[in-house]
């Protein structure tokens, strides 16, 4: 048996305002369900033993490519699953809670807000994919057995928070206390069937439009039913919904429906908290910002289309990338017909992959990407720079380049391309690279204020007396002293100059250099540790891997002073007509 639930209103985005409207078809229960199977990388094995799972994989979109896609996973439960799902007036089936203990709840994976893009047969164990409402009927319907779902994670998280404005009605249904109405079983309006047992009882599914007073009225005669007294009380057209149903297996016994683990107060906390984080959505294609007349600034090319609309209508002639290529393949992009089309247009397309979400391959790739994109401007093209989300990589060169070319403040250039394109890019990861940049000019250690905030720390033990000491404190004559943090670990707050500095610390009036940070042994045979305070840009940058050190060092972001500026639009510019030989036509 499974309940069928139409919801009056309960959009996604928003809080209802209308109670919910459904039904309770009724369906005779039959035979077990195979296990089905798919391919995909195993990655969580789960024991025999707990009741209701069996495994959990991470699912690739081509099986036969053997490539992850981390936004989609299957999942194999027992009967019964545990899921109500809803389906949205744009077609798709997704989990709309979980009951309490239930199969879904313990595999510990699926979340509201996942799509359900496949299921698995009973007859034949193969995967099927979820086109509509009624390709779940097989599922819904079977009671025993084990069934395969393949899911996908949404971009962006489910609003579980608009799901707490509910009705008097809509609370006991989601206790499973309360069937709604049922519908006359003649009246059908997709691949379903009516119960074969006596009764005035059948399914219904119709579209949001049906959602005015002219639709419920019609859809109310046509079953010989009143307008439940709710509605005759709304003067005007029900609020639009995105949710069309939601229907559910039917549990023996009465159990709590919820929508996870969580304590649902601090999941609401955290997404009030979130509201003005920043999502990317693939299935939207293409979006892009004008920064200026010369300078675009969006997420990754798609298709032929996309490089089409790039040249004839925006009037891009090159094309700055910052995807990787097994990235882009993740995505579904194929990068050689996206070369091919560039090619075909006359557009140059310059790939050069920086790590997503790597902050140290960012600072150290950041100069590089500044040069390329002054010489393509230096050449009168008008250039589109791009990654997979727009959000990162591609507007942190156009915020580096505004500050290193245009003598622009970092501040200044940071707000000006976050007010045109909504994004986030790594602002530390630019200051590392402008300190990276100037010492590159300089040569040496910088004679200016302070670009490093260092915290030197010292593991000991506890009531130990630490001092800090070392050329930068007086040239050793001045020792600082360390603050006791808790157990073993001393910490000692320093603001320096990038350079090279050499230090130790005086335990109890004993000198010790420490085991945890990297040491030097210098002419006179004594051991000191030593700390290498940022770097210096560089046209082929090593990403090495850093040595291990317990000290923490984070970057300066400060207004700069006027030889700094000068130094730095002397290191930029010398940086940019170093990015040699470039062919600046297309291959």
């Amino acid at each position: 048996m499974a309940s069928l639930h139409l919801a009056g209103c309960g959009a996604l985005g928003r809080a209802p305002r209308a109670p919910f409207w459904g039904g309770e078809p009724r369906w005779r229960g039959g035979g077990g369900g195979g296990g089905g199977g798919a391919g995909g990388f195993a990655r969580r094995e789960k024991a025999r033993g707990r009741a209701g799972i069996r495994r959990v994989l991470a699912m690739s979109t081509d099986p036969s490519s053997w490539k992850m896609n981390l936004n989609e996973y299957m999942v194999t439960l027992e009967k019964p699953l545990g899921i109500r799902f809803a389906l949205s007036a744009d077609g798709k089936i997704f989990v709309h809670a979980l009951k309490r203990g239930g199969n879904a709840e313990k595999s510990r994976i699926i979340m509201v807000g996942d799509t359900l893009k496949k299921s698995s047969d009973p007859s034949g164990g193969k995967l099927v994919e979820i086109r509509d409402f009624g390709d779940t009927e097989m599922m819904m319907k079977e009671k025993m057995g084990s069934f395969s779902l393949v899911l996908e994670r949404p971009f962006s998280p489910f609003p579980v928070q608009q799901l707490q404005h509910l009705s008097e009605l809509d609370l006991l249904y989601n206790k499973g206390r309360i069937p709604v109405v049922t519908w006359n079983k003649a009246l059908l309006a997709s691949n379903l069937r009516a119960s074969e047992g006596s009764g005035n009882c059948g399914f219904v599914l119709f579209s949001s439009k049906f959602f005015s007073l002219d639709g419920w009225r019609l859809l109310s005669n046509q079953n010989g039913q009143t307008i439940p007294q709710v509605l005759q009380k709304n003067s005007t057209t029900p609020i639009m919904s995105s949710v069309v149903c939601i229907f559910s297996e039917d549990d023996s016994g009465d159990g709590d429906w919820a929508h996870g683990s969580f304590p649902i107060e601090e999941y609401i906390k955290a997404l009030d908290r979130s509201e003005g984080e920043l999502y990317y959505n693939h299935s939207l294609g293409m979006r892009y910002s004008k920064i200026t007349e010369q300078v675009y600034v969006g997420s990754c090319i798609q298709t032929d289309a996309d490089v089409d609309t790039l040249s004839s209508v925006v009037g891009v002639t090159a094309i700055l990338n910052f995807q990787g290529g097994v990235e882009s393949q993740n995505w579904g992009i194929d990068p050689n017909a996206i070369n091919e089309s560039c090619q075909q247009r006359g557009v140059l397309m310059i790939n050069y992959p920086i790590r997503d979400s790597d902050s140290f391959d960012m600072r150290k790739k950041l100069p590089f990407c500044v040069g390329l994109l002054l010489r393509l401007l230096k050449k009168n093209h008008r250039v589109y720079i791009t990654c997979t989300t727009g959000l990162d990589r591609s507007p942190a060169c156009v915020i580096a380049y505004l500050h290193w070319i245009t003598d622009t403040s970092l501040h200044a250039a940071y707000n000006f391309v976050t007010g045109l394109h909504p994004c986030s890019p790594d602002r530390p990861a630019i200051a590392w690279a402008t300190w990276d940049l100037i010492a590159m000019v300089e040569r040496g250690r910088h004679d200016g204020p302070a670009t490093h905030a260092v915290t030197f720390v010292w593991n000991g033990h506890e009531g130990e007396d630490v001092n800090l000491v070392g050329d930068f404190t007086g040239n050793w004559k001045e020792p600082v002293k360390a603050t006791h943090k808790g157990g073993s670990r001393y910490e000692a707050e320093m603001r320096l100059p990038q350079g090279k500095y050499y230090y130790k610390y005086i335990i109890n009036g004993q000198w010790r250099h420490s085991t945890n940070s990297p040491a030097e042994r210098d002419d006179s045979g004594n051991v000191n540790n030593v700390i290498m305070i940022g770097d210096t840009a560089s046209i082929r940058p090593s990403v090495q891997q850093q040595k291990k050190d317990a000290n923490i060092v984070k970057v300066i972001e400060r207004p700069l002073t006027e030889s700094e500026r000068f130094m730095l639009a002397k290191a930029a510019r010398c940086f940019a007509f170093s990015v040699c030989p470039i062919r600046l036509a297309p291959k």
